[in-house]
């Protein structure tokens, strides 16, 4: 295979370097031969840290539109997706060098009939461990539960597990090699899932700052999915004639999601940036997932490391175009962290040594 040579501030450090790709390996070693194919700034490949391949809004679709979904992701620049759950089996992308690197998490798990239809396995507390564990050996490390959803008695959103059931799942997991995450939009079913050992919270509109504190000092990931946020006011009128209540607290928490993920940043969470993608939203959207990190006060720098450098090495790709690790990276005319907006318009994508953008 002939060299490919590259030539920009490669971030995070911004040094401007000569990179190289040879049999589809980063060198910083002159290969005099190599050709140069575009100058510009070099980010290492993006991350969408909560997607969700092969579902729509109905649930699973065939691997014919997975694909589709995967190589949209692609060709914005994300190479790294975490798969945040999926009622399809997704595995064959792993064969497929010219889709995006997947990091599966199985099937939601959510309490019966409180989830979205044909998406999740829809269990009670009691089965919760046996069920984490076997997703954990379906999946690639994660295990995504539903931690609040609306309850109709209720009328209004409630934990989904008990603690008892939460901290065996959480060693479950853990025994099986697999972490935890939990979609939890409200603010009661936070203290136990935190309480318990997860590992990520996604969304996590209703946190306070007692359990931002927790978070930190446990090593806990947030994943806030800041478009889907802006969204509640469109769940809060579908639900607001069966569901008043809940279509109130949907708004509440609308109001005040800039202020809790703020605080929440301010104080030392890791956050990381994910699109939600797979659902109501399109797949593709992952620059304009970090441009709206800036609007919740993260600085563009993290916004743009919760989306490539620093969530690679979350997820266990800790190799950010060091010597000799796979090529995957993303090349702009411009410098990103001046215009976020630039991460719309790549000017080459390359995966696993490939230029497929």
């Amino acid at each position: 295979m002939s060299a490919l040579r590259f030539r920009g501030p490669v971030l995070p450090d911004g040094e401007t370097r000569d990179l190289y790709v040879v049999d589809g390996r980063v060198t910083y070693e002159e290969v005099a031969s190599a050709e140069l194919v575009t100058e510009g700034w070099i980010v290492p490949g993006l991350v969408d840290a909560h997607c969700h391949v092969g579902l729509d809004e109905n649930g699973a679709v065939p691997p014919d539109v997975q694909e589709e979904q995967a190589r949209t992701d692609r060709d914005a620049g994300a190479l790294l997706l975490r798969d945040c759950g999926s009622a399809a089996d997704t595995s064959w992308i792993h064969e497929r060098d010219d889709l995006p690197r997947l990091i599966r998490a199985g099937r939601h798990l959510a309490r019966t009939k409180r989830y979205i239809r044909n998406y999740a396995h829809e269990i009670e507390p009691i089965e919760l461990p046996a069920y984490v564990a076997q997703e954990a050996q379906r999946g690639d490390g994660w295990v995504k539960l539903v931690g609040d959803w609306i309850d109709r008695d209720a009328g209004d959103l409630t934990p989904s597990w008990t603690r008892e059931s939460l901290d065996e799942a959480m060693r479950t997991a853990h025994e099986h090699g697999a972490r935890v995450t939990a979609h939890v939009f409200g603010e009661d079913a936070l203290p136990d899932l935190i309480g318990a050992g997860i590992d990520c919270i996604e969304h996590g509109t209703g946190l306070s700052a007692d359990l931002v504190d927790t978070m930190v000092a446990n090593g806990v990931a947030l994943v806030p999915t800041a478009k889907q946020l802006g969204n509640f006011p469109q769940y809060a009128d579908a639900g607001r004639a069966r569901f008043p209540a809940y279509a109130d607290h949907m708004m509440r928490l609308h109001e005040t999601r800039h202020e809790v993920i703020r605080a929440a940043y301010e104080a030392g969470v890791q956050i990381y940036a994910g699109t939600d993608a797979g659902g109501v939203l399109p797949h593709g959207l992952i620059g304009e997932e970090v441009l709206e990190l800036t609007r919740y006060g993260v600085s563009a720098f993290d916004a743009l490391g919760a989306a490539s450098w620093r969530a690679r090495t979350w997820l266990g790709l800790d190799d950010n175009l060091a010597e000799g690790s796979t090529a995957d990276f993303v090349v702009f005319a411009s410098n990103p962290l001046d215009d976020l907006t630039v991460l719309a318009e790549p000017s080459r994508i390359v995966l696993r040594g490939v230029v497929v953008g």
